[in-house]
């Protein structure tokens, strides 16, 4: 037998692979991507096309009523064909208590804004945004999170 075994254990399931490609119908160009938060929500705007993103203002609203008018003024300002959410997990790819609340936010703008939506592991995002020296490290966190999307875009 060659080559290394698989690591059976739930914790490495849960991990996607970082390589595989996302299926992403080639008409969705353009996309909204956001690292939600209970009080702030990070925003950034950017397309197939260039394979970046651009930060936009942070969405500091609590509750769902306020954050959702915000997003809706988002999308239409912006007009994305699609969205992408950050999702967070532990290091070791378990599940917490924001990973909940992420996927929940995702279901909500499938059913509020009737757009595809598309959710990204967005481990370290926040950390690594802080590293670059980010002075918004929500929108920044949601440019790693879109552009980290758009690489994987085929």
């Amino acid at each position: 037998m060659s080559g290394p075994m698989p690591d059976p254990s739930p914790a490495a399931a849960a991990i996607p692979a970082p390589s595989a490609a996302i299926a992403v119908p080639a008409h969705l160009q353009s996309f909204l991507a956001f690292d939600f938060g209970a009080k702030r929500t990070g925003v950034a705007v950017g397309s197939r096309l260039l394979r970046t993103a651009t930060p936009q203002a942070t969405i500091r609203a609590e509750g769902a009523d306020a954050r959702f008018a915000a997003v809706a003024e988002r999308l239409r300002e912006w007009q994305p064909d699609a969205l992408v959410v950050g999702v967070p997990y532990h290091p070791d790819g378990a599940a917490h208590e924001n990973t909940a609340r992420a996927l929940k936010f995702a279901r909500q703008l499938r059913g509020r804004f009737g757009l595809p939506v598309f959710e990204v592991d967005e481990r370290y995002s926040t950390t690594e945004a802080h590293a670059g020296g980010a002075k918004d490290a929500d929108a920044a966190s949601a440019c790693i999170i879109l552009e980290q999307f758009l690489r994987q875009l085929p």
